[in-house]
C-alpha cells in the first residue's frame, strides 16, 4: 500500500475541515495535533483552503495534510503547491485521477457504485472514498459493493460521527473514516480550540479501542 495510505490507515480518522478564514488554520492544526489526530483534509469549498493548507504544512511539518472537494486540475496544482500530500474528491472524475497519477499525487476519489469502483481499478487505485456514506447506504452498502472487488479498500465519509464511526472502523475493508464532528465549523468560528482538542482525543481513543492498542 502507498505510504501515505498507510499513514491514513494508522491514524484511522481523517478530520474533514472547512475553513472560512485562514487565520484559524494554525490554531486548528495545533488543536488536532495536541489531541493526537495528526491529519486533516482541508476542503476546497472556501477561498481560504489553499492558504490554510500552506499554513498547516509550514507550521506542523509532521502533520499529514490533504486537500478535499478537489474538482479541477487547477485545484490539484494549487493544493500540491501549498503542500498537500493527498487529494480527495467527492466523485470519480477520470481526468482528475489521471492528472494526479501523472503528477505522482495520491488521490482518493468518491465512489458509490460498482461502475465507479471499476473505473478506480482501471486507474490502478487501491483505496476509494465512499461518499456520501450514510446517505448512500452506510456499512451495509460497503459490504455488499465490496464483495466482488476483493482488492479495494474504502474511506467512508459523509454522515459519520462519534456514534457510528466504530461500526465502520471494525470492518477490515475500511482503512479510515472521514469525519467533521471534531472540527465543527461552529467550534472553529467560536475559537473553541480546546474543545476540538478534546474531541480529537476522543476520536483517537475510539481508534485505539477498536484496534486493541
Amino acid at each position: 500500500m502507498n505510504k501515505i495510505l498507510e499513514q491514513i490507515q494508522k491514524i484511522g480518522i481523517v478530520p474533514v475541515v472547512v475553513l472560512n478564514d485562514a487565520k484559524d488554520a494554525e490554531s486548528l492544526a495545533k488543536a488536532l495535533c495536541q489531541g493526537g489526530l495528526t491529519c486533516a483534509e482541508v476542503t476546497f469549498r472556501t477561498e481560504a483552503a489553499e492558504k490554510s493548507i500552506r499554513i498547516m504544512c509550514e507550521k506542523f511539518p509532521n502533520m499529514l495534510v490533504g486537500a478535499g472537494t478537489v474538482l479541477t486540475t487547477d485545484q490539484v496544482d494549487r493544493a500540491a503547491a501549498a503542500g498537500a500530500k493527498f487529494i480527495v474528491s467527492p466523485g470519480l472524475n477520470p481526468r482528475i485521477v489521471k492528472y494526479c497519477a501523472e503528477k505522482g499525487i495520491l488521490i482518493i476519489p468518491g465512489c458509490t457504485n460498482p461502475s465507479d469502483i471499476e473505473q478506480a481499478l482501471e486507474h490502478g487505485l487501491e483505496v476509494v472514498k465512499f461518499f456520501p456514506a450514510e446517505a448512500a447506504g452506510g456499512l451495509k452498502m460497503i459490504k455488499a459493493m465490496a464483495a466482488p472487488y476483493t482488492t479495494v479498500k474504502f474511506m467512508p465519509t459523509g454522515g459519520i460521527n462519534a456514534d457510528n464511526v466504530r461500526d465502520y472502523l471494525t470492518d477490515s475493508r475500511v482503512i479510515a473514516c472521514g469525519g467533521s464532528w471534531m472540527v465543527n465549523s461552529d467550534l472553529i468560528k467560536a475559537g473553541r480550540f480546546d474543545d476540538i482538542t478534546e474531541l480529537a482525543k476522543e476520536a483517537v481513543q475510539i481508534v485505539k479501542e477498536i484496534r486493541g492498542e
